[in-house]
């Protein structure tokens, strides 16, 4: 799908891409974030009762994972935008979908294939900023997009609450299938091609699978790549307990979307100060140093997580660990992307399938765990944390903190 030409803008400036990026990865977002408040009338009218509740989020995360290894080689083929367009009709298509639904089974079979075929939403948004920039300069393009990005899921808990309320959980899906036609129609009118013509790739697949295999086994890149599976694994394993753990141990229900906010309100502070900062420090720098940040904040976690652990007790901590992945996702991905300027779309699909993958398989496994308590949830961040220092200091060589590109003037 291509706009005529009069449709397409002759600029694009670093502003409005950031904001159009951060918006196309919030569609995902929303389709998630959203859904949480929600979660207890969905079992409840589906007859799905206890942990199966999670399979509406984790659904969409495996088909999202599974669904990435594709889009990259079409985009790298057919250009960025004709991707973007299958996944924007795909989320459009089955949130009207997910709204007709007499059974819980039906849901998770339509969430599982929504994810699927919107994952290129996932996967492009970097390959675009490839296309444009690289070294440090992407890190802090990709870190403003994680900042107004992160935006969603501050807000997308308390406006599921509100929809909720007012008109039931399968007009949920509705605002999404109406926020998928505005961003649609925002890339429809703004967004140019940004690949260019000298690095569009064959659709072969000894080429396919020749260029993810250079994505995946490249030293430099695969221990960032596993290593943001495992702390973003960890994420996922919150976001899939956060209703019962909030509402449930911490009888705390009432202020889920206040609670949730909040601890997404350090990554998008974090992301803001990366923003500021990873240019001057080198991304390996910044979040070499978040990672042992995050690591410590798990173990304070575990400490403290058990059947007498407090609310003020429980956010601080885990607001300190997410702000930590306002510094490590948008770092660990630009590192990870750049030996790959020729097949940055191929690049960007093998690498957030295996950081989709792994993280949904690993989020649903701490969910199910949840067991009343923090402590599944503690036990497993510290855990990863420890594993994705061993993979960072696997592609580094040992060296940690080193600065490969120079500190613009």
């Amino acid at each position: 799908m291509s706009a005529p030409r009069s449709a397409q803008p002759r600029t694009l400036g670093d502003r409005e891409l950031m904001v159009l990026m951060a918006m196309l990865m919030s569609l995902q977002a929303f389709g998630i974030d959203a859904m949480l408040p929600a979660l207890g009338e969905i079992g409840n009218d589906l007859g799905a009762g206890g942990n199966d509740r999670q399979f509406v989020i984790g659904a969409y995360f495996l088909g999202s994972g599974i669904g990435a290894f594709f889009p990259g080689a079409f985009a790298d083929r057919f250009g960025r935008r004709p991707v973007l367009a299958v996944g924007i009709v795909t989320y459009i298509v089955f949130s009207i979908a997910c709204t007709l639904v007499s059974d819980f089974e039906a849901l998770i079979a339509m969430r599982f294939v929504q994810g699927l075929g919107c994952s290129g939403l996932s996967v492009v948004p970097a390959a675009i900023v490839r296309d444009r920039v690289g070294g440090d300069r992407m890190a802090r393009l990709m870190s403003m997009i994680m900042m107004i990005f992160l935006a969603v899921p501050l807000v997308a808990p308390a406006i599921g609450q509100i929809i909720l309320n007012l008109f039931g959980w399968r007009a949920i899906f509705d605002a999404m299938a109406i926020l998928g036609v505005v961003v649609g129609t925002w890339i429809w009118l703004r967004l140019p091609e940004s690949l260019a013509p000298e690095h569009r790739q064959d659709i072969e697949v000894p080429t396919i699978l020749r260029n993810m295999k250079a994505a995946l086994w490249n030293r430099g890149a695969i221990g960032y790549v596993v290593g943001s599976a495992l702390v973003f694994g960890s994420l996922f394993g919150f976001i899939n307990s956060s209703q019962q753990l909030i509402g449930e141990h911490f009888g705390a229900g009432d202020n889920f979307a206040l609670i949730f906010g909040a601890a997404v309100l350090g990554m998008v502070a974090a992301n803001f100060t990366n923003s500021r900062i990873v240019e001057r420090f080198g991304a390996r720098r910044v979040s070499h140093a978040a990672l042992f940040v995050f690591i410590a904040a798990s173990a304070a976690q575990y400490i403290s997580a058990g059947p007498d652990q407090q609310l003020w007790e429980f956010v601080p901590l885990l607001a300190l660990s997410m702000a930590t992945m306002g510094f490590i996702g948008a770092n660990f991905s630009s590192i990870a992307m750049q030996p790959f300027a020729a097949i940055a779309g191929a690049a960007s699909s093998a690498q957030t399938s295996i950081r989709m993958v792994s993280g949904s398989l690993l989020g649903s496994s701490i969910g199910l765990a949840y067991d009343g308590t923090a402590r599944p949830l503690a036990t497993a961040m510290f855990t990863c944390g420890l594993i994705a220092l061993v993979m960072i200091l696997f592609s580094e060589r040992g060296r940690l903190f080193r600065r490969l590109h120079p500190r613009p003037n």
